[in-house]
């Protein structure tokens, strides 16, 4: 087994840091709520790190995938209150 020198795990960390960012890091980038956020990570549109002590962080990458992929979709209609051409024009009388 090959050891493993202290300063290949402070490189991985600093690799960790410019690759990924935390949650709140994210919600500022993406210009969302926290909670957009998690919804985004539990849907797989944001792929997770978990790190040492139990925090998870974004990927860097799946934020950039992200953007691209909802600049990609085309804009929703806007919802309409009703089509004022397909009501009927049939009146009811009383008597």
């Amino acid at each position: 087994m090959e050891q493993v020198h202290p300063s290949e795990f402070e490189r991985a960390g600093q690799d960790l840091a410019r690759r990924s960012v935390f949650i709140e890091q994210a919600m500022r980038m993406l210009g969302v709520s926290k909670r957009t956020v998690y919804y985004r990570i539990r849907e797989g549109r944001l792929r997770t790190i978990r790190v040492r002590g139990g925090s998870q962080r974004v990927l860097i990458q799946s934020i950039h995938d992200l953007v691209a992929t909802d600049k990609q979709r085309p804009a929703r209609p806007p919802a309409s209150s009703g089509d004022a051409s397909a009501v009927s024009s049939q009146t009811v009388s009383c008597r």
